[in-house]
Formats: C-alpha cells, sequence, structure tokens
C-alpha cells in the first residue's frame, strides 16, 4: 500500500487535461479510484496503468514502402 492518492485535479494536472476529463473516466468507471467519505481519490498506479493501456506504438515502415518506383 505505497500507492499514492491523487484528486480529480492532481490528475487532471498530471494528464494536462481539465478536471472534467478524470470525473468522466470515474463515472464511465474506465479507471480505478476509491471513495473516503465523500472525496474521491485515485491511486498513482491507475493512472499509469490508464497510460499504458492507451499507448500507442509507433510502428516502423516497412522497407518496400521507401523504395522508388522507377
Amino acid at each position: 500500500m505505497n500507492d499514492r492518492y491523487l484528486s480529480v485535479d492532481q490528475v487532471a494536472e498530471l494528464l494536462g487535461t481539465t478536471p472534467r476529463f478524470p470525473r468522466r473516466l470515474i463515472e464511465e468507471r474506465r479507471i480505478r479510484y476509491v471513495k473516503v467519505g465523500r472525496h474521491v481519490r485515485i491511486p498513482e498506479s491507475a493512472i499509469e496503468e490508464f497510460v499504458r493501456a492507451r499507448t500507442v506504438e509507433p510502428i516502423k515502415p516497412r522497407r518496400a514502402a521507401l523504395r522508388r518506383a522507377a
């Protein structure tokens, strides 16, 4: 239990979005969160999982695509 728990505003700042985006993720249950009384906290590991799951790796161009037509 070494996870930091972040507020919606902190998550928004971390992701570079408005607070509306993390709130929507919570409402749609697309991210793990913890209710502490009436407060909502998001574990830092949940943010890392969310970003990792949606990271798109670049593709390497095929060599054939780089050749010029004669």
